[in-house]
Protein backbone atom coordinates (compact mmCIF):
# COMPACT_ATOMS: atom_id res chain seq x y z
CA UNK A 1 0.00 0.00 0.00
CA UNK A 2 2.82 2.72 0.84
CA UNK A 3 4.89 2.18 -2.69
CA UNK A 4 1.27 2.67 -4.29
CA UNK A 5 0.99 5.87 -2.28
CA UNK A 6 4.61 6.37 -2.79
CA UNK A 7 4.12 5.35 -6.99
CA UNK A 8 1.36 7.91 -7.38
CA UNK A 9 2.80 10.79 -5.49
CA UNK A 10 5.69 10.68 -7.47
CA UNK A 11 3.36 10.75 -10.70
CA UNK A 12 1.82 13.58 -9.78
CA UNK A 13 5.43 15.45 -8.82
CA UNK A 14 6.37 14.62 -12.27
CA UNK A 15 3.44 16.24 -13.67
CA UNK A 16 4.15 19.76 -11.99
CA UNK A 17 7.86 19.42 -12.55
CA UNK A 18 6.50 18.94 -16.46
CA UNK A 19 4.33 21.90 -16.06
CA UNK A 20 6.83 23.98 -14.17
CA UNK A 21 9.50 23.38 -17.10
CA UNK A 22 6.64 25.11 -20.09
CA UNK A 23 4.99 22.18 -21.09
CA UNK A 24 0.95 22.55 -21.72
CA UNK A 25 -1.53 20.30 -20.84
CA UNK A 26 -2.60 17.18 -23.08
CA UNK A 27 -4.64 18.27 -25.48
CA UNK A 28 -8.74 16.61 -25.02
CA UNK A 29 -9.10 15.67 -28.67
CA UNK A 30 -6.04 13.50 -29.33
CA UNK A 31 -4.53 13.64 -32.86
CA UNK A 32 -4.79 10.78 -34.82
CA UNK A 33 -4.14 9.43 -38.56
CA UNK A 34 -6.00 7.58 -41.02
CA UNK A 35 -4.44 5.31 -44.06
CA UNK A 36 -5.42 4.22 -47.13
CA UNK A 37 -4.63 1.52 -47.41
CA UNK A 38 -5.94 0.99 -43.82
CA UNK A 39 -3.82 0.87 -41.01
CA UNK A 40 -0.95 1.37 -43.49
CA UNK A 41 1.56 2.47 -41.31
CA UNK A 42 1.29 -0.79 -39.24
CA UNK A 43 0.96 -3.26 -41.22
CA UNK A 44 3.42 -1.98 -44.26
CA UNK A 45 4.67 -4.53 -46.79
CA UNK A 46 7.28 -4.56 -49.13
CA UNK A 47 6.80 -2.09 -51.80
CA UNK A 48 3.31 -0.77 -50.99
CA UNK A 49 2.51 2.56 -50.54
CA UNK A 50 -0.19 4.66 -49.08
CA UNK A 51 -2.32 6.60 -51.58
CA UNK A 52 -4.15 8.08 -48.30
CA UNK A 53 -3.01 10.12 -45.16
CA UNK A 54 -5.56 12.04 -43.05
CA UNK A 55 -4.54 13.74 -40.19
CA UNK A 56 -7.33 14.89 -37.13
CA UNK A 57 -7.94 15.19 -33.74
CA UNK A 58 -10.51 13.25 -32.10
CA UNK A 59 -13.46 15.48 -30.17
CA UNK A 60 -15.49 13.50 -27.42
CA UNK A 61 -19.45 13.15 -27.52
CA UNK A 62 -19.12 13.24 -23.94
CA UNK A 63 -23.37 13.34 -23.86
CA UNK A 64 -23.47 16.36 -25.59
CA UNK A 65 -25.53 16.98 -28.54
CA UNK A 66 -23.43 17.18 -31.67
CA UNK A 67 -24.36 17.87 -35.20
CA UNK A 68 -26.93 20.59 -35.10
CA UNK A 69 -25.79 21.79 -32.08
CA UNK A 70 -22.13 21.70 -30.85
CA UNK A 71 -21.54 21.40 -34.89
CA UNK A 72 -23.71 23.47 -35.98
CA UNK A 73 -25.91 22.33 -39.58
CA UNK A 74 -24.91 24.74 -42.50
CA UNK A 75 -21.33 25.88 -41.17
CA UNK A 76 -17.90 25.88 -42.13
CA UNK A 77 -16.94 23.04 -39.72
CA UNK A 78 -12.99 21.77 -39.12
CA UNK A 79 -13.70 18.49 -39.70
CA UNK A 80 -12.47 17.33 -36.57
CA UNK A 81 -11.28 19.58 -33.45
CA UNK A 82 -8.12 21.47 -32.83
CA UNK A 83 -5.83 22.74 -36.10
CA UNK A 84 -7.50 21.63 -39.32
CA UNK A 85 -7.55 18.28 -40.49
CA UNK A 86 -4.82 17.96 -43.27
CA UNK A 87 -5.50 14.97 -46.16
CA UNK A 88 -2.07 14.35 -48.11
CA UNK A 89 -3.13 12.50 -51.59
CA UNK A 90 0.25 10.50 -52.30
CA UNK A 91 -1.06 10.08 -55.79
CA UNK A 92 -3.40 11.87 -58.23
CA UNK A 93 -7.08 11.15 -57.06
CA UNK A 94 -10.40 11.37 -58.50
CA UNK A 95 -13.46 12.11 -56.35
CA UNK A 96 -16.98 12.30 -58.12
CA UNK A 97 -15.19 12.59 -61.52
CA UNK A 98 -12.93 15.55 -60.46
CA UNK A 99 -9.32 15.41 -60.60
CA UNK A 100 -7.26 16.46 -57.45
CA UNK A 101 -3.43 16.70 -57.78
CA UNK A 102 -1.30 14.58 -55.58
CA UNK A 103 -0.47 16.91 -52.33
CA UNK A 104 -1.56 17.94 -49.04
CA UNK A 105 -5.19 19.88 -48.46
CA UNK A 106 -7.07 21.07 -45.81
CA UNK A 107 -10.34 18.84 -45.37
CA UNK A 108 -13.09 21.07 -44.15
CA UNK A 109 -17.01 20.58 -44.27
CA UNK A 110 -20.34 21.58 -43.91
CA UNK A 111 -22.58 19.19 -42.52
CA UNK A 112 -26.67 19.08 -43.05
CA UNK A 113 -29.22 16.79 -41.65
CA UNK A 114 -29.19 14.69 -44.81
CA UNK A 115 -26.24 15.81 -46.48
CA UNK A 116 -22.74 17.25 -45.91
CA UNK A 117 -20.40 18.78 -48.11
CA UNK A 118 -17.30 17.73 -48.19
CA UNK A 119 -14.28 20.67 -49.18
CA UNK A 120 -10.58 20.63 -49.60
CA UNK A 121 -8.89 23.68 -49.43
CA UNK A 122 -5.48 24.64 -50.01
CA UNK A 123 -4.63 26.69 -46.93
CA UNK A 124 -2.39 24.52 -44.55
CA UNK A 125 -1.63 25.12 -40.85
CA UNK A 126 -4.69 26.87 -39.59
CA UNK A 127 -6.40 26.62 -35.62
CA UNK A 128 -10.12 25.31 -36.47
CA UNK A 129 -11.96 27.00 -39.91
CA UNK A 130 -11.86 30.63 -38.29
CA UNK A 131 -10.08 31.42 -41.24
CA UNK A 132 -11.26 29.15 -43.54
CA UNK A 133 -11.40 31.40 -47.69
CA UNK A 134 -14.10 29.34 -49.82
CA UNK A 135 -12.09 31.17 -52.63
CA UNK A 136 -8.73 28.67 -51.86
CA UNK A 137 -11.16 25.40 -52.36
CA UNK A 138 -9.42 23.21 -54.46
CA UNK A 139 -13.26 20.76 -54.67
CA UNK A 140 -16.39 20.61 -52.92
CA UNK A 141 -18.44 17.79 -52.85
CA UNK A 142 -21.64 16.60 -51.83
CA UNK A 143 -22.54 13.15 -49.98
CA UNK A 144 -25.35 11.92 -48.33
CA UNK A 145 -25.13 11.49 -44.01
CA UNK A 146 -26.48 8.53 -42.78
CA UNK A 147 -27.43 7.53 -39.36
CA UNK A 148 -25.52 5.29 -37.39
CA UNK A 149 -26.14 2.00 -36.40
CA UNK A 150 -25.08 2.74 -32.73
CA UNK A 151 -23.59 6.25 -31.00
CA UNK A 152 -20.00 6.80 -31.93
CA UNK A 153 -18.03 8.99 -29.05
CA UNK A 154 -15.39 9.74 -30.33
CA UNK A 155 -15.03 11.45 -33.95
CA UNK A 156 -13.45 9.01 -36.35
CA UNK A 157 -11.89 9.07 -39.79
CA UNK A 158 -11.07 5.28 -41.03
CA UNK A 159 -10.56 3.59 -44.82
CA UNK A 160 -12.59 0.21 -44.75
CA UNK A 161 -10.47 -2.63 -45.22
CA UNK A 162 -10.96 -3.60 -48.73
CA UNK A 163 -9.22 -2.98 -52.12
CA UNK A 164 -12.08 0.34 -52.36
CA UNK A 165 -11.08 3.89 -51.06
CA UNK A 166 -13.67 5.13 -49.19
CA UNK A 167 -13.12 7.17 -46.63
CA UNK A 168 -15.81 7.21 -43.61
CA UNK A 169 -16.69 10.31 -41.35
CA UNK A 170 -18.06 9.12 -37.78
CA UNK A 171 -19.73 11.09 -35.15
CA UNK A 172 -22.21 10.39 -32.64
CA UNK A 173 -25.18 9.28 -34.74
CA UNK A 174 -24.27 10.34 -38.03
CA UNK A 175 -21.62 8.68 -40.38
CA UNK A 176 -20.72 9.72 -44.23
CA UNK A 177 -18.57 8.07 -46.72
CA UNK A 178 -16.58 9.71 -49.55
CA UNK A 179 -15.25 7.53 -51.94
CA UNK A 180 -12.57 8.23 -54.20
CA UNK A 181 -10.32 6.52 -57.23
CA UNK A 182 -6.44 6.24 -57.77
Amino acid sequence: MFKTTLFICALGLLGIAAQAQGFRNVDKSPMDAAYFPDNFAHDRKGTEQALVRVLYSRPAKNGREVFGKLVPYGKVWRTGANENTEIKFYKDVTIQGKKVKAGTYSLFSIPGETEWTIILNSDLDYWGAYQYKQEHDVLRVNVPAKKSEAPIENFAIQFPKGAEAVMRLGWDDTVVELPMSF
